[in-house]
């Protein structure tokens, strides 16, 4: 939890619903750089892997990251917004904008919109928010498809699937692998190096000197690829070991106090839990 000395005036109650081996590790993060107190429900995997029908009280598609805000009785109330009225969020790029927007203005996490002298004008956005911006849709929108689509495949290649067929479809994953999951994943980790390449101001992050919101956003696949799917190849190479610059960047993100943070507290959380 963030300091009591960095909680926000009157900032809601905010809830994260946490499902072990998801993605709603980096909310917790975002939540610590932007100092915000929360509180946190954690949530295990069934033995098929699936998501327990307990988050589907949360939010009908019972998948987790899962934020809810309840605002105070004396917050500002308007036709809309009644005291006590909770915000139900789902959907990682629209939790991260939506906390951004509304806590994160004094912060480097949500950079910069408009030059002082054209404010409101179309086209006029800084590189740094544009890049921000198209960040927060690609990560999910773009990028993490092929990788669920890779682990699936891992799937048909392991111990899950019965001994006698386990040859077949292992011999089908690894074609799928070869002509689509590598040649996917190659592509976009080499976008993502190009990016860092010619970052705003030289970077070292997506969209110039400071950490933004959209990195924070892009740790979870980059890890999920650099952990779980480094031995794929391409050429002959292992994708880890072609992509420098792009581990040096997820080495940095995950050396930032945030996010050693974040993870500090659900150790804490599963260690009670497990009492």
């Amino acid at each position: 939890m963030a300091s009591e000395s960095a909680t926000k005036k009157d900032q809601p109650k905010i809830k994260v619903y946490w499902l072990n081996d998801s993605r709603a590790q980096r909310v917790l993060w975002l939540l610590e750089e932007l100092h915000l107190d929360y509180e946190l429900e954690i949530f295990y995997r069934n033995k098929d892997m699936l998501a327990p029908p307990d988050l589907a009280k949360v939010h009908p598609l019972g998948k987790s990251p899962v934020v809810t805000l309840t605002y105070p009785s004396n917050y500002p109330t308007t036709t809309t917004m009644q005291p006590d009225k909770t915000i139900v969020l789902a959907e990682s790029g629209f939790i991260f904008q939506y906390l951004t927007e509304h806590f994160g203005n004094d912060t480097n996490l949500l950079p910069k919109r408009y030059p002082d002298d054209a404010e409101g004008v179309v086209g006029a956005e800084t590189e740094a928010w544009m890049r921000y911006q198209y960040y927060l849709h690609y990560t999910e929108g773009s990028f993490q498809p092929a990788l669920l689509v890779a682990l699936v495949l891992n799937i048909l290649k392991g111990p899950q699937i019965p001994f006698l067929i386990r040859p077949i479809t292992g011999f089908v994953a690894s074609k799928f692998y070869d002509n689509f999951v590598t040649p996917y994943i190659a592509n976009h980790l080499s976008f993502i190096q190009s990016q860092l390449e010619s970052a705003p101001d030289g970077g070292p992050y997506l969209c110039g000197k400071h950490l933004t919101a959209a990195d924070i956003l892009l740790n979870f696949p980059l890890g999920l690829v650099h952990d779980r799917l480094g031995d794929i190849k391409l050429n002959g190479e292992k994708v880890v070991d072609k992509y420098p610059k792009v581990w040096e960047y997820l080495q940095r993100l995950q050396g930032h106090d945030g996010y050693k943070r974040a993870e500090k507290r659900i150790e804490e959380v599963e260690a009670r839990n497990k009492k």
